[in-house]
């Protein structure tokens, strides 16, 4: 009778020393990630200030420059926009330097997420000239046309957003109607089948019109003159 050789296994590591190598893979990773994001950030605040950009001269016709500025409770401070934080407005101005509009963010819940747009505002006819999409992920073909559908856009070449007597709100509040039913300036012909991403569109434009415009009544003169 033949006796088999056991084979002599290799000790099982220790929990010690896979919770080490764990620990140790933990802390590369983390590292790759602050060395990754500290390497892309000024290129991520440069596309976002290209876009940005871009938007403000789609939103305010007829400019040939812009300026950021920072609205603070004492008033307006000019600011770069490229770290800049806070409530930031875009003066836009003409080739002679004139004063032509202002622009804006604005955000609000869509169909499928948040959705952010840039919308332009005239103070000469207190009324919005322009929105651009900035971020969407509404459904491809219906909410998406948000930003594409030429009828939904001509709903801001020039939506009322007069003030009230007062100068502390909106005198009528921006609406979003059914497709069709728009009656009145300050409403929103909304999108058949996009119903939920074109009340989104009201609903921010409505809180930021309330909040920001009229904190901005009587601060634009601050703004005529091109820095």
């Amino acid at each position: 009778m033949t006796t088999q050789a056991h084979t002599p296994q290799p000790p099982a590591p220790s929990s010690v020393a896979m919770i080490r190598t764990l620990a140790g893979v933990a802390m590369l990773s983390g590292l790759l990630v602050v060395l990754t994001y500290q390497w892309t950030l000024p290129r991520i605040l440069e596309n976002k200030r290209l876009a940005v950009q871009r938007a403000v001269f789609k939103v305010i016709p007829g400019i040939t420059s812009h300026a950021a500025f920072r609205l603070d409770p004492d008033g307006l401070t000019r600011v770069n926009e490229v770290d800049a934080t806070g409530t930031l407005v875009y003066a836009g101005y003409d080739e002679a330097g004139a004063l032509k509009g202002m622009a804006a963010e604005a955000a609000a819940r869509g169909y499928q997420d948040v959705i952010r747009i840039l919308y332009g505002y005239s103070p000469s006819c207190e009324c919005i000239t322009g929105i651009t999409i900035l971020r969407s992920t509404e459904t491809p073909g219906l909410g998406d046309k948000i930003g594409t559908d030429p009828k939904f856009l001509a709903n801001f070449k020039a939506l009322d957003a007069r003030l009230n007597t007062e100068r502390t709100a909106l005198r009528h509040a921006i609406v979003t109607v059914k497709h069709g039913k728009k009656t009145e300036p300050w409403q929103i012909d909304a999108i058949s089948g996009a119903t939920i991403s074109s009340k989104a569109i009201g609903k921010m434009l409505n809180d930021s019109g309330q909040t920001l415009l009229p904190r901005l009544a009587g601060r634009t003169d601050q703004l005529r003159t091109q820095p």
